[in-house]
C-alpha cells in the first residue's frame, strides 16, 4: 500500500536498504519488507523513516498535502 512510495524516497537518494537499515536501527528485512508492501508499517517505523529523510510522515507515504 505505501511501499512504492517509501521504496521510491529511498531509491531517488541513492540509498541501499543496508545503508538505510543502519542508520535507522531497523532490520533490513523489515526494510524490504516494508517495501514489498508484505505489511503496513507501524507508526514508530513510519517516525524513523520520515526523520532520517527529514520529511513529514505524510510525504514518507505519498499523501498529497496540497491545500485548496
Amino acid at each position: 500500500m505505501f511501499g512504492e512510495e517509501i521504496k521510491q524516497i529511498r531509491v531517488d537518494r541513492g540509498i541501499t536498504q543496508t545503508q538505510l537499515a543502519e542508520a535507522t536501527g531497523l532490520p533490513q528485512n523489515t526494510i524490504s519488507w516494508i517495501e514489498n508492501d508484505k505489511g503496513i508499517p507501524n507508526i514508530y517505523q513510519c517516525k524513523l523513516l520520515a526523520d532520517f529523510y527529514g520529511i513529514s510522515i505524510d510525504e514518507l507515504i505519498g499523501r498529497d498535502t496540497g491545500k485548496n
